[in-house]
């Protein structure tokens, strides 16, 4: 009887989350992660930076930008990235 109380309570916890393989750009870890908002997808990601001492310096963004396709999203959301990393550089990971 517990082990079917088990499988029961089992199959309603949700599946881990596998995060989307990184883009290197420049010394810097692109991870576009898009949002399903509204039938489209939103532009969403985390750019990471590794520093000395094994840190990750991580800096998450969402943008206001929507597109039909969730491949057309991750396209645009590296497109973005790569543009913030050219015109911010480090200054991203400041508070």
């Amino acid at each position: 009887m517990l082990g079917m109380l088990k499988k029961l309570f089992a199959a309603g916890e949700p599946a881990p989350v596998k995060e989307p393989e990184a883009t290197e750009y420049k010394g810097y870890l692109i991870v576009a992660m898009p949002q399903k908002h509204d039938g489209q997808y939103r532009v969403s990601g985390v750019i990471r930076k590794p520093v000395e001492g094994g840190e990750m310096l991580e800096h998450r963004f969402d943008r206001s930008d929507t597109v039909p396709g969730e491949e057309g999203a991750v396209e645009l959301t590296l497109l973005k990235a790569k543009r913030t990393i050219d015109d911010l550089g480090d200054s991203i990971f400041e508070r």
